[in-house]
């Protein structure tokens, strides 16, 4: 028998649990008052690994575990099931020292061998094959994977996608998964064959041509759709969006024959699109809503040293100003403001932001809001479906920037392997520009900054300004512009939220000390 210390008692919340990993097996820690009780994760009559997502309480004068799922009522001392005496849960032995929950364990020999499971990913992007390259280094041989993607491809790097626009790389380049990768691993890839519905009872999806795949476990990673403009002439010939290669492919053609290029969004995307066309030499008009670029990551000084260094390059900026109309006769010639105003367009791209793609989700009947909703275990309202990536939405946010994603594959491959213990508990928002010669790095919510302390350094001649805000001696947000090389020391301050208050004074200079690594 051996006892593993396995969290704080406070970890465990009052009335509900977590999930511990304990030689190799879930366990689910629950909690009633003081008292903490360990018992088998796995749900018996759905299969799925939640019972540590069960409430807690007294039924009838026994205290119980409700599964999330079925709702059947688990015995917390013995792990019997009320509605049905013949099934039981495996229970171990627990108990609280020192504020800290252990849980006595003797591994279990000869247990059953399961077989190998059936994964299907819907979506063959960044965030779906980080999933699956985080699974197969947990457990290579548990799985058999079959993935879905819509695009005629293996899986790139969408983050790459301004500099192949900028002429600063190659589609080749830019490639993370070739068809061979797949396989190489065993994986069962459909391209360009996206899944057009999801049969839960049965646990199948079927895609646009008909290929039927069941699953034991559904991974969603459908992204997001570019918004598009509801103005006349948003469907002119000439108009793009920015998401894909197809994308740029359309525009780099376009490019080469058009003279005036607008683009419709000053947000990062829209700027990093302007910079690129600009380099094929094209007379770029940004257009955007707000009185300044960028202006949910930079504070005003910020953004205005940004647009003046790409004005340096030619581009012009229409700020405070809204598309009425798309003009053209048979492709797009102009874009009309509200102001009664117009401007040249030969081509227009519209980087005006991103929804999260739910519609496969919603018609199946899971839960949706923004996004796909998931629990810290990217686990979906069905315990058999999993999302990551810009579809979901957790704790009221959607994400989408790589690294809060990266953190999510990570999270759910644990998971869907098993392995985990792990909790997915949300990314502070950060953003870096991609243009050639710029640097732009904003961390934290600027929107929540209001009564905070503000440390600012300038050097206009070097092309230099810095600025943190702080509460109670943590720091919140970062704006840099013109050095960047701080950016990762301040985004780890920002996530552990380290008291600074012995080296504030150095903190701009980014001279300090920064213990840990960032969850």
């Amino acid at each position: 028998m051996t006892r593993h210390f396995v969290c704080q008692l406070e970890e465990v919340f009052d009335g509900g649990g977590v999930c511990a990993l304990v030689d190799g097996e879930q366990v689910a820690l629950l909690r009633v008052g003081e008292e903490v009780f360990a018992l088998e994760n796995r749900d018996p009559f759905s299969g799925a690994n939640v019972m540590s997502r069960g409430l807690t309480g007294d039924l009838s004068g026994q205290l119980v575990v409700a599964s999330p799922v079925y709702k059947q009522h688990f015995n917390l001392r013995t792990g019997r099931c009320l509605e049905d005496e013949a099934v039981t849960l495996r229970s171990w032995p627990c108990g609280v020292l020192d504020d800290r929950v252990w849980v006595e364990s003797t591994a279990r020999r000869g247990a059953a061998v399961r077989g190998r499971r059936r994964l299907v990913v819907v979506g063959n992007g960044m965030a779906a094959m980080r999933t699956v390259e985080e699974l197969l280094a947990l457990a290579s041989d548990a799985l058999d994977i079959t993935v879905f993607g819509a695009e005629p491809r293996g899986n790139y790097n969408r983050i790459l996608l301004s500099p192949l626009l900028a002429g600063d790389t190659s589609r080749g380049q830019i490639m993370l998964h070739d068809l061979a990768w797949y396989r190489e691993r065993g994986i069962t890839l459909h391209v360009g064959d996206p899944v057009a519905s999801i049969d839960r009872r049965q646990r199948r999806v079927i895609s646009r041509a008909g290929v039927i795949a069941p699953y034991d476990r559904l991974l969603l990673a459908t992204g997001s759709d570019p918004v598009r403009l509801k103005v006349a002439g948003h469907d002119l010939p000439g108009v793009f969006t920015f998401r894909n290669l197809d994308d740029v492919d359309g525009m780099l053609e376009q490019a080469g024959r058009a003279l005036h290029a607008v683009v419709i969004g000053g947000g990062l995307l829209g700027l990093e699109a302007a910079s690129g066309l600009a380099r094929h030499g094209l007379v770029v008009t940004v257009v955007h809503l707000r009185e300044r670029v960028m202006d949910r990551q930079l504070d005003p000084e910020a953004a205005e040293l940004l647009q003046r260094s790409m004005q340096a390059r030619g581009i012009a900026f229409r700020l405070s100003a809204q598309t009425q109309a798309l003009e053209g006769d048979g492709h797009v010639q102009r874009v009309r403001l509200a102001d009664g105003s117009s401007i040249d367009a030969d081509m227009v791209v519209v980087a005006a932001g991103i929804t999260p793609r739910t519609a496969l989700a919603r018609d199946c009947g899971l839960a949706c809001d923004r996004g796909i909703l998931v629990d810290d275990t990217l686990q979906t309202f069905d315990p058999a479906i999993y999302a990551v990536g810009e579809c979901v939405q957790h704790r009221g946010t959607t994400y989408g920037l790589v690294a809060p994603l990266w953190e999510q594959a990570r999270v759910c491959a644990a998971h869907l392997a098993e392995r985990g213990v792990a909790r997915y508990r949300g990314s502070p928002p950060a953003s870096q520009l991609k243009v050639s010669g710029i640097e732009v790095y904003s961390a934290g919510d600027l929107g929540r900054v209001a009564g905070a302390e503000s440390l600012r350094y300038a050097d206009r001649a070097s092309g230099i300004y810095k600025r943190l805000w702080l509460k109670d001696n943590r720091l919140q947000a970062a704006v840099l512009f013109g050095d960047t090389r701080q950016a990762a020391r301040y985004a780890e301050l920002i996530e552990t939220q380290q008291d600074v208050s012995a080296w504030r004074e150095t903190l701009l200079l980014g001279d300090h000390p920064v213990s840990g690594s960032a969850a």
